[in-house]
């Protein structure tokens, strides 16, 4: 649509004067260049003229209304929300990542669209493929938009809530533990949460509301727990429950984490014996004919200070012999950088180590071995345990002894010539502890310092 200002419809009813046209016969207009006369020509002047200040009037009327109709009613103008999306991992439809319908809604006081929280429902944890997710989250964002159609406002109803099974939950807490801890680790509490998991369907609460599951159901099975396997394993199950439920409150599928509020309790955890020199040279004896591997696995542990699953997880590429240094992966998961001390390295020398992703320990020496830390530990665990039964060796001893028996001798011969300050910084340096309050308390725990004889006190 054209708008004419005055200026230019004057010049249309000016040009008239030098290039009029007149009315032949009746509803016809004459070609251009035929001059008109009389009459027809005033009336046609007269009708422009008149429609320029009608349109100037009329625009400017128009012009006012919808200024007035704006200030009025411009909030009605516009719409109460945004058309309703989903977030489905990006570009390339990422399973691993929550999906989830997102909308815009207008603030009652402010005017402004504010955005709502996403909507998830269960889907990430019951739908695996694309195909099945775009189909549900279509579905819900569908049915999400026909409700905003309908005059739904989170200010005014009850918010749409996110609803999961106690059951969804749980696993979608495991899918993303998966993803952040060890594979030993994640077993834990994989084994753990089912357990509970199969605890809650015998009381029908698997497919409540995962905010349905308080403390008081938490610390009955705890109890159970308590009954049925001890002390330990219930502060075991607490643990990992309350990691899990952690994830849970991170990603709002409940409020705050009760579990940390549960106590742990005391128990008596059954304690690695430290051997005794002539017990070690006895296993050391018989080693060296029965089982030179396991002899050297021993080693490892006794020598280097290492823990039996750390051994396990020893491969070629991490033994640098020109440097006399190894890595592992320890305890708290951080790759740490150890001395091998000449009394390995001569044995290290002796092996095959060409290949940098073969394991340095499995049943048949440096190799492959496609097997679980676990039980890669186990194996090596029931096989000195044939040795320590051959030579009559009691309960309470085990590989991890030979680590505490190691770092025991070591401690006591430092202490005859340092203060007990000095001797920590030294054995911590060795060990690889990673504070020092950690080492004192594993130097109490096996009794690393004792006193001197006190016969002359009494």
């Amino acid at each position: 649509m054209h708008t004419y200002s005055i200026a230019s419809m004057a010049e249309l009813v000016d040009a008239l004067d030098s290039k009029s046209s007149s009315f032949g016969s009746a509803g016809s207009i004459p070609a251009r260049g035929t001059k008109t006369q009389g009459v027809g020509e005033t009336v046609v002047k007269t009708v422009l003229r008149e429609i320029s200040l009608s349109t100037f009037f009329m625009s400017k009327i128009l012009e006012l209304l919808c200024t007035e109709y704006e200030n009025v009613y411009g909030l009605k103008m516009k719409k109460d929300y945004s058309t309703p999306k989903i977030y489905h991992g990006g570009k390339d439809y990422d399973l691993t990542k929550r999906w989830y319908v997102y909308f815009s809604f207008r603030h009652p006081e402010t005017g402004k669209l504010v955005r709502q929280n996403p909507i998830f429902a269960k889907f990430n944890s019951l739908y695996k493929t694309k195909k099945e997710r775009l189909t549900n989250f279509n579905i819900l964002r569908e049915t999400l938009e026909n409700f905003l159609k309908d005059g739904y406002s989170p200010y005014k109803n009850e918010p749409i809530e996110n609803e999961y099974s106690a059951s969804s939950a749980l696993d979608f807490a495991l899918e993303l533990k998966e993803k952040t801890v060890s594979p030993s680790t994640y077993k834990g509490y994989y084994n753990r949460v089912n357990v509970f998991t199969k605890y809650l369907k015998g009381k029908g609460l698997d497919i409540a509301n995962i905010k349905s599951i308080d403390k008081k159901i938490v610390t009955e099975f705890l109890n159970q727990t308590l009954r049925t396997s001890g002390a330990s394993n219930r502060n075991n199950y607490r643990q990992d429950l309350s990691a899990v439920f952690s994830v849970l409150v991170e990603n709002d599928y409940i409020e705050y984490n009760f579990i940390e509020k549960i106590k742990k309790i005391n128990s008596k955890p059954t304690r690695n014996k430290t051997y005794s020199q002539d017990k070690v040279d006895e296993i050391y004896k018989e080693l060296e004919t029965s089982d030179p591997l396991l002899l050297l696995f021993i080693k490892f542990v006794s020598y280097n200070f290492l823990r039996p699953v750390e051994v396990v997880r020893l491969k070629v590429k991490d033994i640098n012999l020109k440097d006399g240094t190894l890595t592992v992966l320890a305890k708290n998961k951080a790759h740490k950088t150890k001395i091998i001390p000449d009394i390995l390295i001569k044995e290290l020398n002796k092996l095959e180590l060409k290949n940098p992703e073969h394991y340095l320990f499995t049943p048949k020496g440096v190799g492959e071995w496609v097997r679980e830390e676990s039980g890669k530990r186990t194996w090596f665990s029931n096989r000195f345990n044939k040795v320590k039964e051959e030579l009559g060796i009691g309960s309470g001893y085990t590989v991890y002894s030979f680590r505490h028996t190691s770092i025991t001798k070591l401690y006591r011969e430092l202490r005859k010539q340092h203060s007990k300050s000095e001797t920590e910084n030294k054995v911590m340096l060795i060990t690889g502890h990673s504070t020092l309050v950690a080492l004192q308390k594993y130097l109490r725990d096996i009794d690393a310092e004792l006193p001197e004889d006190y016969s002359d006190l009494l």
